[in-house]
């Protein structure tokens, strides 16, 4: 499924290519992340592989491609999750920009020869927590946020091509990495709208329970805090990888509006 972009190019531009948008359920969206690209002025390709869609066997046709998120588990023996790792072969050999979010962030791990696996202890992330740049990740992007919105169980131990960008809490310090100059994973959330974040909170309701997990009301008040840093680094984010602008302070595009 393709939608268009909400800005157009140029005229006197040929028309940008699509950026390939990977989910992973039938009412999944490709939220606020999928916003943002289209004011940038990409059309989305929206693929299901879960659901059959079909992934390219090259991406000449498309501007870079985002792996969003999932309830599953990179580890799971389903078929649909071995065939979406190995295809990570495709943008990474050809150096295509490629983001992973959350489950697609395990997934680029998984294909690398990282581990994915929940810590020992049992604990979770569902809330805001803590988020630390590295040195590499204050080369790439002048401002990170202080707080990030974390929906997980299972953290990441990175492959050795990994240069981690941003630290996390001490059950989940890997929380974002590059891949060489074109690929980024993070473990957080950067793409949700308040009224996803609602309906998340609501299916997800039982996992605020679990060890580490803050409380729904907490999650929910915690989005008028700390969301607009957030937003604000996805602007940056997104800039980075599909327009080839190098991180700093945030530019007034027509980003401003995607909230």
């Amino acid at each position: 499924m393709i939608e268009a972009p909400l800005t157009s190019p140029l005229a006197d531009q040929p028309a940008m290519r699509p950026i390939l948008v990977i989910l992973h359920q039938a009412t999944s969206s490709p939220g606020r992340v999928g916003i943002m690209l289209r004011q940038m002025g990409f059309p989305l390709d929206i693929r299901r592989p879960a659901l059959g869609d079909n992934l390219p066997g090259s991406l000449d046709d498309h501007a870079g491609v985002v792996v969003f998120g999932g309830p599953m588990s990179a580890n799971d023996d389903e078929a649909f999750i071995h065939r979406e790792t190995d295809w990570l072969t495709v943008p990474l050999s050809e150096n295509r920009p490629l983001l992973g979010l959350c489950l697609g962030a395990q997934m680029m791990v998984n294909h690398l020869g990282g581990k994915v696996q929940k810590p020992a202890d049992g604990r979770a992330e569902y809330g805001w927590y803590d988020l630390e740049p590295t040195e590499a990740g204050r080369d790439l992007f002048d401002q990170w946020p202080a707080k990030v919105l974390q929906f997980h169980k299972e953290g990441v131990t990175l492959p050795s091509e990994a240069a981690l960008l941003a630290r996390g809490e001490e059950n989940f310090p890997n929380q974002a990495f590059a891949i060489g100059s074109n690929a980024i994973g993070v473990q957080f959330h950067p793409e949700l709208t308040a009224l996803m974040l609602h309906r998340w909170v609501v299916k997800a309701h039982e996992r605020f329970s679990l060890p580490g997990a803050q409380n729904a009301k907490a999650c929910l008040e915690g989005r008028l805090i700390f969301d607009e840093p957030l937003r604000r680094w996805a602007v940056n984010l997104l800039e980075h990888l599909f327009n080839g602008k190098p991180g700093g302070p945030e530019r007034r595009t027509p980003l401003e509006s995607a909230r």
